[in-house]
């Protein structure tokens, strides 16, 4: 009996990624995993704030297999009825305002080729309340509504669009070296985090490179909690 012929083509040989911020949030471990797995990973720092920058930037580097649009910003504290309206603008600038502009550019190539993903690296923050986030919360649920939107809309052509909302991610944005020091911390992981630990960045990121796959090519704007299950679904 002969025995299945398997590949030793890496996951991801032969695509080509943008990823965005890509010295913050889950850029620098993902982008790691992404090119051990045969991607070309092409990275931007750009803040993206400039609403030309987005365009600009696909344009720079012409051809795309996936974007990925991971977007960072320092969540604020502030309590709801204290939020200015230049708080609320600066997140939605720094956070939402980028994703369709970069979408809006890369689309047209992917619907032309009939091939391509998207991803989102979101927050679970979305998904469940947290006291003192009202704008960060906000911000990340908007991205993840409009991946699914965009994500059963474009799926006719072949493109998949989904997103990672995750929470207790070990990254330096959001959980820095400080904070996870902190006794504090410590007794809320393991009170509302089931797994009992911060999810590794190396766990995160090969998640996210499975979902750039052709293996994932069945999903279709869904959003997937990463978060040691401090959210269910």
């Amino acid at each position: 009996m002969k025995t299945p012929h398997r590949s030793n083509r890496p996951p991801l040989a032969g695509k080509r990624i943008l990823v965005t911020h890509a010295k913050a949030f889950m850029a620098p471990v993902l982008c790691e995993v992404l090119v051990e797995q045969g991607a070309e990973v092409i990275l931007s720092n750009d803040a993206l704030l400039d609403p030309d920058a987005p365009a600009a930037l696909v344009a720079a580097t012409g051809h795309i297999d996936i974007l990925i649009a991971n977007l960072a910003l320092a969540a604020p504290t502030t309590p709801a009825d204290k939020v200015a309206d230049t708080e609320w603008r600066d997140m939605f600038a720094a956070l939402v305002d980028p994703l369709p502009r970069l979408v809006r550019a890369v689309l047209p190539q992917m619907m032309a080729r009939r091939a391509g993903k998207i991803l989102v690296m979101g927050s679970a923050s979305a998904l469940r309340g947290m006291k003192r986030a009202s704008t960060y919360s906000a911000a990340r649920g908007a991205q993840l509504a409009y991946a699914q939107a965009v994500g059963v809309e474009v799926a006719p052509y072949q493109i998949q669009v989904n997103a990672i909302a995750q929470n207790f991610v070990d990254n330096a944005t959001y959980f820095p070296a400080e904070v996870q020091a902190n006794p504090r911390f410590k007794e809320r992981l393991q009170n509302e985090v089931p797994l009992g630990r911060l999810v590794s960045a190396r766990e995160d990121a090969s998640f996210a490179a499975y979902l750039c796959s052709d293996a994932a090519n069945c999903f279709v704007g869904q959003v997937f909690p990463v978060c040691g299950g401090w959210v269910p679904r």
